[in-house]
Protein backbone atom coordinates (compact mmCIF):
# COMPACT_ATOMS: atom_id res chain seq x y z
CA UNK A 1 0.00 0.00 0.00
CA UNK A 2 1.30 3.28 -1.12
CA UNK A 3 2.24 5.73 2.15
CA UNK A 4 0.32 8.81 2.34
CA UNK A 5 2.53 11.90 1.98
CA UNK A 6 2.53 12.57 5.72
CA UNK A 7 3.67 9.34 6.67
CA UNK A 8 6.87 9.57 3.94
CA UNK A 9 10.29 10.43 4.75
CA UNK A 10 12.21 12.40 1.96
CA UNK A 11 16.15 12.08 2.09
CA UNK A 12 18.06 14.60 0.95
CA UNK A 13 21.56 15.01 -0.35
CA UNK A 14 23.71 18.58 -0.60
CA UNK A 15 20.63 20.31 1.44
CA UNK A 16 22.19 23.07 2.74
CA UNK A 17 22.06 25.93 0.16
CA UNK A 18 20.47 26.07 -3.26
CA UNK A 19 18.06 23.58 -5.39
CA UNK A 20 18.89 21.28 -1.96
CA UNK A 21 17.48 23.35 0.25
CA UNK A 22 14.76 24.87 -1.92
CA UNK A 23 13.73 20.91 -2.39
CA UNK A 24 13.74 20.49 1.47
CA UNK A 25 11.23 23.45 1.83
CA UNK A 26 9.13 22.54 -1.26
CA UNK A 27 8.88 18.77 0.85
CA UNK A 28 8.38 20.15 3.48
CA UNK A 29 5.16 22.41 2.91
CA UNK A 30 3.97 19.45 0.69
CA UNK A 31 3.88 17.60 3.74
CA UNK A 32 6.58 15.08 3.70
CA UNK A 33 8.81 14.60 6.60
CA UNK A 34 12.56 15.36 5.68
CA UNK A 35 15.78 14.71 6.54
CA UNK A 36 18.64 16.99 5.24
CA UNK A 37 22.22 16.02 4.92
CA UNK A 38 24.83 17.82 3.85
CA UNK A 39 28.83 18.25 4.52
CA UNK A 40 27.26 20.92 6.89
CA UNK A 41 23.90 21.57 7.99
CA UNK A 42 24.25 24.95 9.43
CA UNK A 43 22.20 26.98 6.90
CA UNK A 44 19.32 24.69 6.22
CA UNK A 45 18.93 24.21 10.41
CA UNK A 46 18.50 27.65 10.61
CA UNK A 47 16.47 28.42 7.41
CA UNK A 48 13.76 25.91 8.08
CA UNK A 49 13.92 26.07 12.15
CA UNK A 50 9.97 26.62 11.89
CA UNK A 51 9.14 23.04 10.55
CA UNK A 52 10.00 21.70 14.28
CA UNK A 53 10.26 18.30 14.16
CA UNK A 54 9.29 17.85 11.02
CA UNK A 55 13.15 18.11 9.38
CA UNK A 56 16.40 16.52 10.80
CA UNK A 57 19.65 17.47 9.79
CA UNK A 58 22.25 14.95 9.29
CA UNK A 59 26.13 15.09 8.18
CA UNK A 60 27.20 13.24 5.00
CA UNK A 61 29.64 13.43 2.55
CA UNK A 62 28.40 11.26 -0.46
CA UNK A 63 31.70 10.14 -1.80
CA UNK A 64 32.47 7.99 1.66
CA UNK A 65 30.39 5.04 1.35
CA UNK A 66 31.18 4.63 5.30
CA UNK A 67 29.66 8.39 6.31
CA UNK A 68 26.64 7.64 4.08
CA UNK A 69 26.12 4.49 6.03
CA UNK A 70 26.13 5.54 9.10
CA UNK A 71 23.93 8.68 8.21
CA UNK A 72 21.55 6.88 6.72
CA UNK A 73 21.37 4.40 9.71
CA UNK A 74 21.04 7.59 11.66
CA UNK A 75 18.00 8.68 9.58
CA UNK A 76 16.02 5.44 9.68
CA UNK A 77 16.95 5.58 13.52
CA UNK A 78 15.46 8.44 13.89
CA UNK A 79 12.48 8.52 11.21
CA UNK A 80 11.89 5.20 10.88
CA UNK A 81 12.36 4.92 7.04
CA UNK A 82 13.39 6.73 3.89
CA UNK A 83 10.91 6.21 1.09
CA UNK A 84 12.19 9.26 -1.68
CA UNK A 85 15.67 9.84 -1.82
CA UNK A 86 16.52 12.96 -3.56
CA UNK A 87 20.60 12.76 -5.00
CA UNK A 88 21.41 16.14 -4.90
CA UNK A 89 24.47 16.61 -3.56
CA UNK A 90 26.96 17.76 -6.22
CA UNK A 91 30.59 19.17 -7.34
CA UNK A 92 31.43 21.65 -10.20
CA UNK A 93 35.09 23.55 -11.51
CA UNK A 94 35.05 25.16 -14.76
CA UNK A 95 37.90 23.66 -16.14
CA UNK A 96 38.50 22.80 -19.72
CA UNK A 97 39.72 19.59 -21.30
CA UNK A 98 43.39 20.98 -20.89
CA UNK A 99 42.74 22.34 -17.55
CA UNK A 100 41.76 18.92 -15.98
CA UNK A 101 44.04 17.30 -13.46
CA UNK A 102 43.55 14.57 -12.63
CA UNK A 103 42.78 15.26 -8.78
CA UNK A 104 40.11 17.58 -10.14
CA UNK A 105 38.42 14.55 -12.42
CA UNK A 106 38.34 12.08 -9.23
CA UNK A 107 37.03 14.27 -7.08
CA UNK A 108 34.17 15.43 -9.85
CA UNK A 109 33.78 11.78 -10.02
CA UNK A 110 33.42 10.93 -6.39
CA UNK A 111 31.09 13.39 -5.85
CA UNK A 112 28.49 13.63 -8.74
CA UNK A 113 28.42 9.55 -9.52
CA UNK A 114 29.80 7.78 -7.02
CA UNK A 115 27.59 9.62 -4.56
CA UNK A 116 25.37 8.99 -6.27
CA UNK A 117 25.37 5.22 -6.46
CA UNK A 118 26.87 5.20 -2.35
CA UNK A 119 23.37 6.37 -1.33
CA UNK A 120 20.89 4.80 -3.89
CA UNK A 121 22.46 1.64 -3.10
CA UNK A 122 22.02 1.67 0.32
CA UNK A 123 18.27 3.43 0.21
CA UNK A 124 16.82 0.75 -2.53
CA UNK A 125 16.57 -2.12 -0.78
CA UNK A 126 14.34 -1.03 2.03
CA UNK A 127 12.16 0.67 -0.95
CA UNK A 128 11.74 -2.74 -2.23
CA UNK A 129 11.47 -4.62 1.04
CA UNK A 130 8.37 -1.80 1.37
CA UNK A 131 6.87 -1.94 -1.93
CA UNK A 132 7.13 1.69 -2.69
CA UNK A 133 10.02 4.50 -2.92
CA UNK A 134 10.83 6.96 -5.04
CA UNK A 135 14.55 7.61 -6.21
CA UNK A 136 15.19 11.32 -7.90
CA UNK A 137 18.81 11.98 -9.26
CA UNK A 138 19.98 15.38 -10.51
CA UNK A 139 22.21 14.92 -13.69
CA UNK A 140 22.96 18.18 -16.04
CA UNK A 141 22.08 19.45 -19.57
CA UNK A 142 25.78 19.03 -19.92
CA UNK A 143 25.38 15.20 -19.35
CA UNK A 144 23.51 14.96 -22.75
CA UNK A 145 25.70 17.91 -24.49
CA UNK A 146 28.55 18.74 -22.56
CA UNK A 147 27.63 21.94 -21.86
CA UNK A 148 27.70 25.08 -23.26
CA UNK A 149 31.19 25.57 -21.52
CA UNK A 150 33.56 22.73 -21.74
CA UNK A 151 33.44 20.63 -18.92
CA UNK A 152 34.96 17.27 -19.30
CA UNK A 153 34.67 16.14 -15.64
CA UNK A 154 31.38 17.63 -14.93
CA UNK A 155 29.57 16.46 -18.05
CA UNK A 156 31.28 12.76 -17.72
CA UNK A 157 30.30 12.60 -14.06
CA UNK A 158 26.46 13.67 -14.83
CA UNK A 159 25.95 11.19 -17.83
CA UNK A 160 27.06 8.16 -15.35
CA UNK A 161 24.45 9.60 -12.98
CA UNK A 162 21.80 9.00 -16.05
CA UNK A 163 23.34 5.78 -16.49
CA UNK A 164 23.13 5.15 -13.40
CA UNK A 165 19.30 5.98 -13.36
CA UNK A 166 18.06 3.75 -15.92
CA UNK A 167 20.27 0.82 -14.83
CA UNK A 168 18.45 1.30 -11.08
CA UNK A 169 15.19 1.74 -12.77
CA UNK A 170 14.96 -1.37 -14.39
CA UNK A 171 16.20 -2.94 -11.78
CA UNK A 172 13.50 -2.09 -9.09
CA UNK A 173 10.44 -1.01 -11.59
CA UNK A 174 8.56 -4.56 -10.52
CA UNK A 175 8.20 -3.59 -6.57
CA UNK A 176 7.28 -0.29 -7.20
CA UNK A 177 10.42 1.90 -6.26
CA UNK A 178 10.93 3.93 -9.61
CA UNK A 179 14.29 6.10 -10.19
CA UNK A 180 14.30 9.30 -12.63
CA UNK A 181 16.65 11.73 -13.30
CA UNK A 182 16.08 15.67 -14.05
CA UNK A 183 18.74 17.05 -16.52
CA UNK A 184 18.52 20.92 -15.78
CA UNK A 185 20.41 23.47 -17.37
CA UNK A 186 21.33 26.56 -15.51
CA UNK A 187 19.65 27.05 -11.98
CA UNK A 188 20.03 30.28 -10.20
CA UNK A 189 22.37 28.99 -7.39
CA UNK A 190 25.21 30.26 -5.89
CA UNK A 191 27.39 28.24 -7.97
CA UNK A 192 26.40 29.99 -10.65
CA UNK A 193 26.71 33.36 -9.84
CA UNK A 194 30.19 32.64 -8.36
CA UNK A 195 31.82 30.89 -10.97
CA UNK A 196 29.85 32.80 -13.93
CA UNK A 197 30.84 36.37 -14.79
CA UNK A 198 27.73 38.83 -15.18
CA UNK A 199 28.76 38.91 -18.92
CA UNK A 200 29.21 35.08 -19.48
CA UNK A 201 25.50 35.08 -17.47
CA UNK A 202 24.48 37.54 -20.07
CA UNK A 203 25.15 35.42 -23.04
CA UNK A 204 23.43 32.30 -21.60
CA UNK A 205 20.74 33.63 -21.03
CA UNK A 206 20.25 34.79 -24.87
CA UNK A 207 20.59 30.97 -25.47
CA UNK A 208 17.42 30.17 -23.56
CA UNK A 209 14.77 30.35 -25.51
CA UNK A 210 12.42 31.16 -22.33
CA UNK A 211 15.34 34.20 -21.96
CA UNK A 212 15.90 33.36 -18.32
CA UNK A 213 17.86 30.56 -16.20
CA UNK A 214 15.10 28.32 -14.29
CA UNK A 215 14.01 29.22 -10.13
CA UNK A 216 14.87 27.16 -7.56
CA UNK A 217 11.36 26.96 -6.76
CA UNK A 218 10.70 25.39 -10.49
CA UNK A 219 13.36 22.84 -10.10
CA UNK A 220 12.34 22.24 -6.64
CA UNK A 221 8.64 21.50 -8.00
CA UNK A 222 9.66 19.03 -10.52
CA UNK A 223 11.56 16.58 -7.92
CA UNK A 224 8.18 17.14 -6.11
CA UNK A 225 6.49 16.28 -9.21
CA UNK A 226 8.83 12.85 -9.91
CA UNK A 227 8.62 12.23 -5.74
CA UNK A 228 4.57 11.78 -5.89
CA UNK A 229 2.90 8.78 -5.19
CA UNK A 230 1.19 9.27 -8.45
CA UNK A 231 3.81 9.10 -10.81
CA UNK A 232 4.87 5.71 -9.96
CA UNK A 233 4.26 4.94 -13.96
CA UNK A 234 7.27 7.10 -14.60
CA UNK A 235 10.96 5.31 -14.17
CA UNK A 236 14.09 5.15 -16.11
CA UNK A 237 13.14 9.12 -17.54
CA UNK A 238 15.24 12.04 -17.76
CA UNK A 239 13.22 15.24 -17.12
CA UNK A 240 15.06 18.14 -19.05
CA UNK A 241 14.45 21.73 -17.44
CA UNK A 242 16.15 23.33 -19.98
CA UNK A 243 13.43 26.59 -20.86
CA UNK A 244 13.97 25.43 -24.72
CA UNK A 245 17.45 25.32 -24.88
CA UNK A 246 18.64 22.43 -27.35
CA UNK A 247 21.41 20.81 -28.39
CA UNK A 248 23.33 22.33 -31.64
Amino acid sequence: MTPSIQDQVALVTGANAGMGLATVRALLDAGYRVAATDLRTEQVASTLASYGDRVACFTMDVSELAQVHSACDAIEQHFGRIDVCVNNAGFLQYANCEQTTPELWHKTLRVNLDGVFYVSQRVAPGMKARGFGRIVNVSSYGAKTGGLSPLPAYAASKGGVISLTFSFAREYAAFGVTCNALAPTFVKTQMLTEQVSAERQAEMRLKIPVGRFCELEEFAHCVLFLAHPMSGFITGEVLDLNGGLQFD
